[in-house]
């Protein structure tokens, strides 16, 4: 079977481009809306993030715990936010190499977003099969690519509801 690099999902938030950029460009915010990330360590720079700034994220997937080094690549208020993964370890991101890229697209929906994730497995050195192997014991059977694709959905959903939750509340 044919590896997938890239996946994503879209999902209309109905508040304005620029809220869904405030909150999504807060990495330590993340953890309220991943399945697996858990915001990020207090070392890590609170706010908005920079093109060119990096943090460290915190993730879980059942008992296992890791962090990751990551870098912001784009800081487009209102438009676009991306990162690249590009250290892991359990304590502290050791162990350098490129993860993973993710990407947030927001484009006026009406009076709301169209919120577009988007995850790029950048492990482009490692053999299909040993990447295959490897995503299938760490996410019990699966490819990263599927695993992922119901990670974004799951997060794509909460952001919605949480976003649209606060506007409710005058918290936005």
């Amino acid at each position: 079977m044919a590896r997938r690099f890239t996946v994503s999902s879209s999902i209309v938030v109905d508040v304005a481009p620029d809220v869904v950029y405030r909150a999504v460009s807060r990495p330590q915010e993340m953890g309220r809306w991943s399945p697996e990330n858990l915001g990020t360590t207090a070392d890590s720079a609170a706010g908005p993030a920079v093109v060119g700034g990096s943090f460290v994220g915190r993730n879980k997937r059942g008992p296992f715990r890791w962090v990751t080094r990551c870098t912001v690549t784009a800081a487009e208020p209102g438009r676009r936010f991306a990162f690249r993964v590009h250290a892991i370890g359990l304590g502290k991101p050791r162990l350098p190499g490129p993860i993973a890229s993710w990407e947030y697209r927001f484009e006026p929906a009406g009076e709301g977003t169209l919120v577009t994730e988007t995850w790029t497995d950048d492990r482009r050195a490692w053999p299909t099969f040993v990447a295959n192997a490897f995503d299938r014991v760490v996410t019990s059977g699966r490819t990263f690519a599927d695993f992922q694709t119901r990670n974004i959905e799951v997060t794509l959903r909460n952001l919605k509801r949480e976003l649209e939750r606060e506007r409710e509340t005058g918290a936005v």
